[in-house]
Parts: structure tokens; C-alpha cells; sequence
């Protein structure tokens, strides 16, 4: 888990400076490399790409990671203090930009699971512009909930309000305050 103060850190991305992968799988879904730790120790993070169907937009894989919990899933709860968060999500992007250019078909997608970390993401996304650029078409998703003329909500066969996703390119002027529900990002053609 991020500490509520690294939300203000300036994380840079280079992708020549990154970790060397301790596990890479053949189809790039997954990965594990080491990441120093402040206190001198060292954390394994484990990244995973897999199939995002809840959101209903075809062909969105999510990018997750965390150290590993030993059943394959990794715990994205532990509290870490990473010795170079640059370099930590540097070799994190780097990955996903190597899975797109295998899957070029394919979008990505890093879901904030709490507000400290999509302010993270966002601030990422803004302050790496033009670099990013290079490599990705960075896309933000909002949930919006049609409203019929006669002023009734759309709802599900449970009487639930339908929240749909609104794509939309990546608005740079948007503030961290008013932060997306979910960060995606595809090959730059």
C-alpha cells in the first residue's frame, strides 16, 4: 500500500532504467523482479496481466502488481517503502509497453484501488506526458449512468442503476482532485 504522502511525489519514467526480471512467462502475462527496499531489504513484485471483463469494453486487459502472495495472485495491501519508485514503475510500464507490442490489439488498464494510489497513476500520467507519448495513447474511464427523457434511470434486471464506461482521451488538464475510476493505456499507433 502507498503511503498517503508518496500522492505528491514526481515519479519520472525512463525505460533505460529499469529492473532485470527474476521470472518472466512466455505470453508476458506475468512477471516477478526485485525491488530494493529502503530498510536495505529486498521485495519481489509480481506483475499480472489478465482479462478485465467487468467493464465492459472489448479486449481491456488489467495491469496489476504486487509482491506475491504464493498462490499467484499477488497482495496489493502490503505497505512497502521502495527505495526508487521511478525505477520500480519504469520496469512496471516497460513491461506493459513489451506485452503491446506483442499484443498491439490489446488495452491496458491500472485500477487505482484506492484513492491514494489513482492519484498516483494520474500524477504519473501528467507529469511523464510527453514522455509516455513516445510509446502510449493514455486513456481515462469514467462510469455514467443513463438517464431516459422520461427521467428514469436505466437499471438491470435487479432494479440496480447500470453504470457504463466512458472512455475519453486522457485530459491532461484534469486535476487530481477530480481523479478518473480507471487509467488505461494502448500502443501508440
Amino acid at each position: 500500500m502507498l503511503r498517503s504522502h508518496y500522492i505528491f511525489m514526481k515519479i519520472k519514467i525512463n525505460f533505460e532504467d529499469t529492473y532485470e526480471p527474476l521470472t518472466v512467462s512466455e505470453d508476458l502475462k506475468q512477471m516477478i523482479f526485485p525491488s530494493p527496499q529502503r530498510d536495505g531489504t529486498q521485495a519481489e513484485l509480481l506483475i499480472k496481466i489478465s482479462t478485465y471483463q467487468d467493464i465492459g469494453i472489448p479486449r481491456i486487459y488489467n495491469l496489476g502488481f504486487g509482491p506475491p502472495d504464493g498462490n499467484g495472485e499477488f497482495d496489493d495491501n502490503i505497505s512497502l517503502a521502495h527505495q526508487d519508485y521511478n525505477k520500480m514503475f519504469s520496469t512496471i510500464l516497460f513491461h506493459a509497453y513489451v506485452f503491446l507490442n506483442k499484443n498491439p490489439e490489446l488495452t491496458l488498464g491500472i485500477d487505482g484501488s484506492d484513492d491514494r494510489r489513482a492519484a498516483v497513476y494520474h500524477k504519473m500520467y501528467i507529469n511523464n506526458k510527453d514522455y509516455l507519448e513516445e510509446y502510449f495513447e493514455a486513456i481515462g474511464v469514467d462510469w455514467y449512468v443513463r438517464v431516459f427523457r422520461n427521467w428514469e434511470y436505466e437499471k438491470d434486471e435487479h432494479d440496480n442503476l447500470l453504470p457504463k464506461p466512458r472512455p475519453e482521451a486522457f485530459n491532461y488538464e484534469r486535476s487530481w482532485h477530480d481523479l478518473y475510476r480507471y487509467y488505461m493505456f494502448k500502443k501508440k499507433q
